[in-house]
């Protein structure tokens, strides 16, 4: 007994001693692991991969690309397998959003390939991607998802940071020169051109397809070519020469609002006063000068509403009575033959679906409605299976900018940034994970994305004064953000 006895006295000790110096320590120095050199971290395998997986639902939730010796794509693997080959040090981490591996001691001849294809379905706001197995049995192809994944795209902020651009640039020629009249007869823009907004999705989609085949062997894309009819989608009853007359056919504007409202103002009903034409949407945040959207108001109530919507100003009922917008339906059909031009540089093969079909693909065999899984269901085939698989988020979210100033909202100068990017090896975007010890007002475990600060604290997840020596590089910012979704059953093989 007296032996057993000491021998955990000395493990307690031993693990007390250890605790006291993690605590008054930060936990790693800040130096980025470097899987080309063999290293890898536990913290850098993702938590799928610390405990045993069972059973088929919880084995499947998300599948790891693997690379061979050279980089070259192999076969995706089980999570399982993932974590064996690691803990056996036959494979390092090459990557961890989305968990990349590569193998010391395989390549790709000496591998078997199927065949993977890339499903794209493209959106406004939203994209859904999917890597799928195909397997062709008697009755179709039956498509067997690898991984699903949902790209958000940045339209909106790409907008707004070209008018504040705009409006800086308006403000330095008013401010710096004297007047000169425009200059617009040199200002052609080419044919096929695209305004920034929308060129952003088609990069996002591009960079995407361009990393699968970096990590999967894909050998052709299904893309969606979907094509919106706004007319039938405000009026489900139009059809012939009804498509040529608009919303105001025998109106003149004017007279058509002042009928529409009964030629009172819109918000406080008053009459017999000057009136003016208002936005219920406020074209600063994308309202249109469509009929639709806009109301008959007098003065006292334009001023009062400013940049508010008719809702936020106590009127929903004036907001019930436009039409939804359409914005994001045309950018959908101004991008659908941009977007498989695009892709046409991956050399290779591209066919190209109708959303009609995907909707029956997802009808038929009964398959909840989501950007990944729409992706799935893209293309002629007889079935699918996605089993278990969690769909990656993946929020674009910019690498940053050229300008160094900051504007304020009427575009005069409020700050500047800093001249370097890095301060002590990272810089803002990168995913990093901090162990800050008790004397620290942020004392804790914190990881996520970083905001750098030239004074040495950083910021990540809303909490600052982070010190920088207590952060760990995990990935490189790469202009984009990181989430997982829980798996939801989405369908299963054909019936026999």
């Amino acid at each position: 007994m007296a032996p057993a006895h000491a021998s955990s006295v000395c493990r307690s000790a031993a693990l007390a001693l250890k605790a006291r110096q993690e605590s008054g320590r930060c936990a790693e120095p800040n130096k980025p692991i470097q899987p080309w050199r063999g290293e890898m971290s536990e913290k850098a395998v993702p938590d799928t991969l610390h405990s045993p997986v069972k059973g088929l639902d919880q084995g499947k939730r998300s599948m790891v690309f693997v690379l061979d010796k050279h980089k070259k794509p192999l076969m995706p693997c089980t999570p399982k397998k993932a974590r064996l080959l690691l803990s056996r040090g036959r494979a390092v981490v090459h990557r961890r959003y989305p968990f990349v591996i590569r193998l010391k001691d395989r390549r790709v001849e000496e591998s078997v390939m199927q065949p993977l294809v890339l499903k794209i379905d493209p959106g406004a706001r939203t994209s859904g991607m999917a890597v799928v197995r195909v397997e062709a049995p008697p009755q179709g192809q039956v498509h067997h998802a690898v991984h699903l994944a949902e790209v958000r795209h940045r339209g909106e902020e790409v907008h707004a940071a070209m008018g504040t651009r705009a409006r800086a640039r308006r403000r330095r020629r008013s401010a710096h020169l004297r007047y000169r009249p425009p200059r617009f007869a040199n200002r052609r823009r080419p044919k096929g051109w695209l305004p920034p907004s929308l060129r952003s999705r088609i990069g996002n989609l591009l960079s995407w397809a361009r990393r699968y085949g970096r990590w999967t062997p894909i050998t052709r894309l299904e893309v969606e070519r979907v094509k919106f009819d706004p007319h039938l989608m405000q009026n489900p009853e139009i059809a012939g020469v009804e498509y040529q007359r608009g919303e105001l056919a025998g109106w003149e504007l004017r007279a058509y609002l002042l009928e529409k409202f009964q030629h009172q103002c819109a918000y406080c009903h008053v009459r017999d006063v000057p009136f003016e034409l208002d936005h219920q949407v406020p074209r600063s945040r994308g309202g249109s000068n469509r009929a639709s959207n806009l109301v008959l108001s007098c003065h006292d109530c334009n001023v009062a509403k400013g940049n508010q919507t008719a809702a936020e100003f106590g009127h929903p009922e004036v907001e019930a009575q436009a039409k939804t917008p359409l914005k994001d339906a045309a950018a959908v059909n101004a991008t659908r033959y941009a977007l498989v031009r695009a892709l046409g540089a991956l050399s290779l093969p591209i066919g190209t679906w109708s959303g009609g079909r995907t909707r029956w693909n997802r009808d038929r065999l009964g398959i909840h409605k989501t950007h990944a899984l729409d992706a799935l269901c893209v293309g002629e085939l007889a079935g699918v299976h996605a089993g278990a698989l969690h769909t990656l988020h993946i929020t674009a979210s910019g690498c940053g900018q050229y300008c160094r100033t900051l504007f304020t909202r009427h575009a005069f100068p409020r700050g500047y940034l800093m001249r370097q990017k890095q301060v002590n090896g990272l810089q803002t975007g990168d995913l990093v994970l901090a162990v800050v010890p008790p004397p620290y007002k942020a004392r804790g475990r914190h990881k996520g994305r970083v905001a750098v600060r030239k004074s040495g604290f950083f910021r990540i997840n809303g909490v600052d004064s982070i010190p920088a020596r207590c952060c760990t590089l995990l990935q490189r910012g790469d202009g984009y953000e990181y989430a997982v979704v829980q798996a939801v059953r989405a369908g299963s093989l054909p019936p026999q």
